[in-house]
């Protein structure tokens, strides 16, 4: 019997009878009338395995053996008086009389109650103590004789009215400490006035085992009893007061999560009638969802196991979104979800012209992409490159591709990012974490195979946060895309069937290693003839349709065309193009909603009323009447053009000054260009001291534009040669070559460009390297028709093709003059 029953018994005892007169708690009086009793001589025995009874105290005992409850029995007709002892091993159901304690209470049976379970109950009260000395019988059941038990006489001190005290106030104590003694204990406790009948009151209901409180009994000495009980409840409130901590931080916790589980519970249950989704349904409506997705049996099991870890959540617990959020973008996420290409060949053409004027070889790798696709379905997807200066249409290039192949379309700008993770992901550890722009761009798509143009990558930085460029070493390598683990999303994706076209302006900032994985194709500027086309076929319908004019409001000739191009832009592309385009429309705009004359073929004098005075000046050739000034070919950002080199000479001792902001290398080609003519002065028909009778100075006109580069060196040579020699160059020529010491010449790049920027020049006749050849052929006989191409080796060729025999007018005299 537990200690908060064996309490909770001794005070609502009176209640069982009313006619019964006894009372549990013991008085001074009482006790010494129950000391003063005789002890019989021979005693009928009831072993006891489970408690040990103490004089004065009440405890029920239920009897289960034939032989005690005959005992009982027996007992209750007559004197109701019997001994209990306590079995030294509580394990024994039947023991014998040597496996019993050999010290016992006289007990009183107060009341015997037949149980509805058929169990036998009585109610009894210890009197005194005895000491077993031999057994009488065994059969029906012991019967003993005994002795009464020797106590020592109490010196009833301060010291030991101190002890009590101490005793009973800690059993104040750890009834109010534990939560199951009711608060009428204390009140009993308060209300016993014999010190032994407390300590027995303590020791029977305190919590120790039988062989425990054994001892207590046997104790001969009160106050070395007191001391240990006061030992035992010691140890019993420091336990109490441990477990009363422990639990109370736990409580804490547990009222915080039973508040939230209730707020959960009614909030659930609010949305139910709501017709809204309460938890359940919502995990129940991912399951359902991931039954439709066509992941594989490995990503299938992951989803699962996630699943089943959001399932153990608490709806409360701020991990449980953060999982909810995860899933619910794993179910986004097109996973084997195929839009079907369209593999008309000649439709895609069709489209690819349409949308874009030129770029043919652009628009020939995605036929050829598109012909092998539909032979072999499962071809990995190329990555494309564009690399061209702006405004040419790389951006909007994709989108056709797209279109033209009936893909879907994602753009993921490039610029400027330089967090690894913006490509990657963060790891949903991290508040606020979110998968890379890859994942994100194709949960938008719904696709796993759309054209996905990867824009600027040449703009792409890094700081400590990463090298975003490294990151996208595994999405643009077709072996490793195939498995590309995003940070976020912690299992691999398949992006091999993503066809990847980057697009840049210059390939000098992209890292080695990303540029070795991509195919590379350049976008050159357009020709005036191209720019022409295109502003006819797509930017002036464009303009007449967003600023509302019809087709018949607006027209324009190609000469005015040209005429825009020319004077007002100065590009590779056609932005600039449209931008002025766009603003002659606003003009014709402006006179219709005025309800003014205009005239809907629109003029050049038109185009300057609107437009203003050209802003730039066509550079054209300016002729051969100087000697040491030639027509060059430079490359720009926006296009090619055609520089001038002047060579100028006067009386000193060999200096070379070089203006007109010139770079490093170009500065160096001149000094090489020097160095050959003084090495090879004997070819020119020079003094080889003449040299140093001059100062050389070299002057590129625009000098606000810096210029570099090493194609300017056969121009400055032969500007050197032409300066020395006073020999005329040959008119409408114009060169580009980089030039070495010993002669030779080198090739150069940027040759479309240029080959297009002297024929706007009036020029006739381009001298180019050897090995520069194969460029002239990737360009349209169109454009070139009207040009005369010579293409050179050595430095001496130059000289006899760009210069003539015959002097300039008024030459100046340049000769060796001896010392």
């Amino acid at each position: 019997m537990s200690i908060e029953d064996q309490f909770d018994f001794s005070i609502n005892l009176p209640l069982i009878n009313e006619d019964t007169e006894f009372f549990p708690l013991m008085s001074q009086q009482d006790e010494d009338e129950m000391n003063s009793e005789d002890t019989p001589e021979i005693l009928s025995i009831l072993p006891l395995r489970n408690t040990v009874l103490f004089p004065g105290v009440v405890i029920p005992i239920t009897v289960g053996r034939d032989k005690s409850i005959k005992l009982i029995k027996d007992a209750y007709k007559g004197d109701k008086i019997i001994g209990v002892v306590s079995q030294r091993d509580v394990e024994i159901e039947d023991p014998t009389y040597e496996q019993l304690n050999d010290v016992g209470t006289v007990a009183h049976i107060i009341k015997m109650l037949q149980m509805p379970d058929g169990n036998t109950t009585v109610i009894i009260q210890g009197k005194q103590r005895f000491q077993l000395v031999q057994e009488v019988q065994s059969e029906p059941y012991f019967k003993v004789v005994v002795a009464k038990f020797a106590e020592s006489k109490l010196k009833n001190d301060k010291e030991f009215k101190n002890l009590v005290a101490s005793i009973r106030e800690m059993s104040t104590q750890i009834i109010q400490l534990s939560p199951n003694i009711p608060s009428e204990a204390a009140i009993a406790l308060k209300n016993i006035e014999s010190p032994s009948f407390l300590i027995n009151f303590i020791s029977s209901n305190m919590n120790a085992d039988v062989a425990e409180k054994q001892k207590m009994l046997e104790m001969g000495s009160l106050r070395k009893r007191a001391e240990r009980v006061m030992e035992l409840l010691t140890l019993e409130l420091q336990m109490l007061e441990l477990k009363n901590q422990i639990q109370s931080k736990v409580r804490t916790d547990l009222d915080k999560q039973q508040r939230d589980y209730f707020l959960n519970q009614q909030l659930k249950t609010i949305q139910e009638e709501l017709g809204g989704n309460s938890n359940d349904l919502e995990i129940e409506n991912l399951k359902t969802r991931s039954f439709k997705k066509k992941w594989d049996a490995e990503m299938a099991q992951y989803f699962q196991k996630e699943m089943e870890k959001l399932s153990r959540m608490n709806p409360a617990a701020p991990d449980y979104s953060i999982q909810l959020n995860y899933l619910e973008l794993l179910l986004d996420l097109p996973w084997n979800d195929f839009t079907k290409d369209n593999f008309d060949l000649k439709r895609a053409q069709k489209i690819l012209d349409k949308d874009h004027y030129g770029l043919e070889k652009v628009k020939k790798r995605i036929i050829e992409y598109l012909a092998v696709l539909k032979l072999k379905r499962d071809m990995k997807a190329p990555i494309l490159c564009l690399v061209g200066p702006p405004g040419v249409g790389k951006t909007s290039l994709g989108r056709s591709v797209a279109k033209a192949l009936n893909r879907k379309y994602v753009r993921m700008a490039l610029g400027g990012v330089r967090d690894e993770a913006e490509i990657r992901g963060h790891r949903k550890t991290y508040i606020g974490a979110m998968p890379g722009r890859i994942i994100q761009s194709l949960k938008k798509a719904g696709a796993s195979n759309p054209v996905f143009v990867l824009d600027e990558i040449d703009k792409v930085g890094s700081d400590f946060r990463g090298d975003p460029s490294s990151a996208l070493l595994e999405v643009l390598d077709p072996e490793q895309n195939k498995a590309f683990n995003d940070h976020y999303v912690e299992a691999d994706y398949d992006l091999s069937n993503v066809l990847f076209i980057a697009t840049a302006n210059s390939l000098s900032s992209i890292q080695p290693a990303l540029l070795d994985r991509m195919e590379i194709i350049e976008v050159n500027g357009y020709t005036i003839e191209e720019k022409i086309e295109i502003a006819k076929k797509y930017l002036l319908p464009k303009q007449k349709e967003i600023h509302g004019l019809k087709s018949k409001d607006l027209n324009m000739k190609p000469a005015v065309i040209e005429k825009v191009i020319e004077d007002y832009t100065r590009e590779s592309g056609v932005r600039g193009l449209e931008k002025k385009i766009g603003s002659l429309t606003r003009g014709i705009a402006t006179k219709i909603a005025m309800e003014e004359a205009y005239e809907s073929n629109i003029t050049a004098i038109e185009v300057e009323k609107i437009l203003g005075a050209p802003i730039f000046d066509k550079d054209l050739y300016e002729g051969n009447n100087v000697a040491g000034v030639v027509t060059g070919l430079a490359w720009t950002q926006v296009g090619g053009d055609i520089l001038f080199i002047e060579a100028s000479l006067s009386q000193g001792k060999g200096k070379l000054t070089l203006t007109g902001n010139l770079g490093e290398v170009m500065k160096e080609s001149a000094i090489i260009a020097l160095a050959y003519m003084r090495s090879h002065a004997n070819l020119f028909n020079l003094h080889p001291l003449i040299f140093d009778q001059y100062d050389v100075h070299i002057h590129v006109p625009a000098g606000a534009t810096p210029k570099d580069g090493p194609s300017a060196g056969i121009t400055m040579l032969t500007a050197l040669t032409s300066a020395f020699t006073q020999r005329k160059v040959k008119s409408h020529i114009a060169m580009t070559g980089e030039i070495t010491l010993r002669g030779k010449v080198l090739p150069v790049g940027g040759i479309k460009e240029k080959i297009l920027a002297a024929k706007r020049a009036n020029i006739k006749e381009i001298i180019l390297s050897k090995s520069n050849q194969k460029d002239i052929l990737e360009i349209k006989e169109d454009y070139i028709k009207d040009l005369k191409f010579h293409y050179v080796q050595e430095m001496n060729e130059v000289i006899n093709l760009a210069l003539s025999k015959d002097k300039v007018a008024n030459p100046q005299d340049i000769s060796y003059k001896a010392p």
